[in-house]
């Protein structure tokens, strides 16, 4: 048997809202997830750079050096950090490094640069100073690097 206009149901008014209320609250949280996941997209670049200079404000500057190669285990196989070696990584970030001792820091924000790059640059205020420190972190393996922008 088919409907027709003539046999089909009353229209039901609290159902309809019932209806637009879920389709409304399905919407919401849609974007808020959407917008959640926006604004934490860094999340995890910007906490390996906090990581960093955590370590730095304790003045752990080999637990830093596992930060910045993403190698926790490094002193096991110093051979394969010849390209940045604990050395300079020491005169850079040490306390006689360009940013002295790290007292206080705060990490400002982190974008990625056009032009299809693999990596991630974070701003730290690093003591107070208007001069700002941009850090590369790698993508594929959160190593850290000078920012070349």
């Amino acid at each position: 048997m088919a409907t027709t206009l003539f046999n089909a149901k009353p229209y039901d008014p609290i159902k309809e809202r019932r209806k637009k209320i879920r389709i409304a609250i399905v919407v919401v949280i849609v974007l808020v997830v959407a917008f959640t996941a926006w604004s934490f997209r860094y999340w995890r670049y910007e906490h390996q750079v906090d990581m960093f200079f955590n370590a730095l404000q304790h003045q752990d500057y080999e637990k830093a050096y596992g930060v910045w190669m993403n190698d926790p285990n490094w002193k096991q196989h110093p051979e394969k950090y010849k390209r940045y070696p604990y050395g300079e990584f020491w005169i850079d970030w040490g306390p006689g490094g360009e940013w002295g001792l790290i007292k206080t820091y705060h990490i400002d924000g982190a974008v990625t640069p056009k032009g299809g790059t693999t990596g991630v640059v974070v701003q730290i205020t690093v003591n107070n100073r208007l001069e700002k420190c941009h850090l590369w972190v790698e993508k594929s393996d959160k190593t850290l690097a000078f920012s070349p922008f």
